[in-house]
């Protein structure tokens, strides 16, 4: 399992070396003076990013309290907010590999299975997806912000593209909510030839997804975890808009509904990240900076860079002192994370 993760590794280290060998060399004149000399100039913008940020994990651990009610309805959710914290600090440090950290802690403090926080921390990447889905058709569809933008039809296609996608996980979803045992067992006779017990491994994600599903037990913790969901992506899209305003320089007084593209932009290339140094999600939003908001290299660069530290790095340093105070180890926890998921353990 180490050699895959190395090799995983070494693909995405030669994907970003080769990205940013392309971006460099689209800036032939790039002044390194001046991108050392370039700052944000309001730091109050900086302070109020980190605050959102950080108020977006206790929305987090709002919106996984009411996942856990129908099996701890007395749970709190200001005990969430630790792991939550945790679990988003080994997701920077340690990559995707730290990414289950969070549903492994809350499991094993609430006393459930750590497939069942699995399944939750499942049906939780479809409510990001839904509520960040709203947000960006809403802008690019009927906010004149976007409509400004060079590729303006390219973003509405995608914005079509992406409408489908979260129309088909839904569809998806609902078909495993209703007949999941039933997809669980023709999956598991369909493809029970092939190696590894592939069949019995894909048919058990199925059962465990279903049961993520179950956690939304009334249409009332339906609607509760939609308006959080898009409350919380509310709040970075207003982080980004910070971040980009402390500079206070024109060029990057970008609108809110703007911020949505670059937000994309980010998402996508967080795809390619190395553990602890990121990559792919700066190149990505530099670039579109540069090449949608016509933003000068050494500010774009500046800016891309303060953007992926105050909405994905500034969690460490809170994340680890929580984690020295319980006496955690990151690393440790990854790797608990990994074996649990490979054996299928309660744990």
């Amino acid at each position: 399992m180490k050699n895959k993760k190395y090799v995983v590794y070494a693909v995405i280290f030669l994907i970003l070396a080769v990205l940013v060998y392309l971006q460099f060399r689209t800036w032939q004149n790039f002044d390194w003076a001046r991108f050392r000399e370039t700052r944000p100039q309001k730091w109050r913008h900086i302070l109020h990013g980190i605050v959102l940020i950080y108020l977006a994990y206790v929305v987090r651990a709002i919106r996984w309290k009411i996942f856990l009610r129908p099996v701890r309805p007395q749970v709190a959710a200001a005990s969430l907010v630790s792991p939550t914290i945790i679990g988003f600090t080994g997701l920077a440090l340690l990559g995707r590999p730290g990414e289950l950290i969070r549903p492994y802690l809350i499991a094993r403090r609430q006393n459930l299975s750590f497939s069942s926080q699995l399944a939750v921390w499942a049906v939780e990447r479809i409510f990001d997806i839904g509520a960040f889905t709203i947000l960006l058709v809403s802008a690019i569809f009927f906010a004149a912000g976007p409509r400004s933008l060079p590729f303006y039809d390219r973003f509405r296609a995608g914005g079509f593209l992406l409408v489908a996608l979260v129309a088909a996980i839904s569809l998806g979803a609902a078909a495993v909510h209703w007949k999941g045992e039933g997809i669980a067992d023709w999956i598991e006779r369909r493809f029970s030839h092939l190696a590894a017990n592939l069949g019995h491994k894909i048919a058990t994600r199925v059962r465990e997804f279903r049961s993520g599903l179950n956690t939304i037990h009334s249409p009332l913790s339906l609607i509760l975890l939609i308006a959080l969901s898009v409350l919380m992506w509310f709040m970075i899209i207003i982080t980004y808009q910070e971040v980009a305003h402390s500079y206070g320089v024109a060029v990057l007084n970008i609108r809110r509904s703007q911020v949505l593209v670059l937000m994309g932009a980010s998402m996508i290339g967080s795809l390619v990240q190395l553990p602890g140094i990121g990559g792919g999600s700066q190149l990505a939003t530099i670039a579109t900076l540069q090449h949608i908001f016509d933003v000068p290299p050494e500010l774009a660069a500046s800016c891309g860079i303060m953007l992926w530290l105050v909405t994905f790095v500034s969690v460490v340093p809170v994340g680890l002192l929580l984690s020295h105070h319980e006496r955690l180890s990151l690393r440790k926890l990854s790797a608990e994370t990994e074996q649990a998921e490979e054996s299928g353990a309660p744990d």
